[in-house]
């Protein structure tokens, strides 16, 4: 009995699995998850911070959000366990300009592996359903 399930799939290389796998009637969708929008940074920030017990309220989300742009969600949790850990050492509370200062020494995925992620895009244009 299906009834009540939903299964999903992940590939980090799609162009990989052969097209009897990929083909309508073993998947009934292809979704496409791009990196996060500004909001899901904003909310990114928001989740990570508040798990390592720090009130988001005193960050400059809107400054971070922008910084962050082109991070993926684990690179933005990266960023905050690290200044946590330089913070810590300093015996210092956390500021927004830590996190800054982390985001600016991370070269994030989309820039590392920009000739990658610009042709999977281009893939995913009229192939896939965007998601986000």
């Amino acid at each position: 009995n299906r009834a009540g399930v939903f299964v999903a799939a992940t590939s980090n290389d799609i162009q990989s699995l052969p097209p009897e796998l990929i083909r309508k009637g073993r998947l009934d969708e292809i979704f496409f998850v791009d990196l996060p929008d500004r909001v899901s940074r904003r909310e990114i920030f928001n989740i990570h911070l508040r798990r390592r017990n720090q009130a988001p309220s005193g960050f400059n989300l809107d400054a971070l959000e922008q910084a962050s742009e082109g991070f993926t969600g684990a690179e933005i949790e990266q960023a905050i366990v690290s200044s946590l850990y330089n913070v810590y050492s300093r015996e210092e509370a956390l500021t927004t300009d830590h996190l800054l200062e982390e985001l600016e020494r991370t070269n994030p995925l989309s820039v590392v592996m920009f000739e990658k992620i610009s042709m999977l895009r281009e893939w995913a244009a009229g192939r896939t359903v965007p998601a986000g």
